[in-house]
């Protein structure tokens, strides 16, 4: 058998360091929870339902249906989702 996923509009935000101090909603600088200055800003993590993952530039943040949020590097998102006319 074969499925198709439902078509679904999502919210996402790319995290590009060329815009810091912009931080896409959701994620954090490594290592934010110890309060630490993170000496690298191009890379941080998000909390998912799966647990911590790492973020880094170029890698969009989506906020799923229920308001869950995880990353999705470049390559997978621009093969997964479309951009829509809000």
């Amino acid at each position: 058998m074969k499925f198709r996923k439902k078509p679904v509009v999502i919210d996402a935000e790319q995290f590009r360091v060329d815009v810091l101090p912009h931080i896409p909603a959701g994620m954090k600088l490594w290592p934010d929870e110890h309060g630490a200055q993170p000496r690298d800003m191009s890379y941080g993590y998000i909390d998912t339902l799966e647990g911590r993952m790492h973020v880094q530039h170029g890698d969009w943040i989506i906020t799923e249906v229920k308001g869950e949020k995880y990353p999705c590097k470049p390559d997978i998102f621009e093969m997964t989702y479309e951009a829509v006319a809000e």
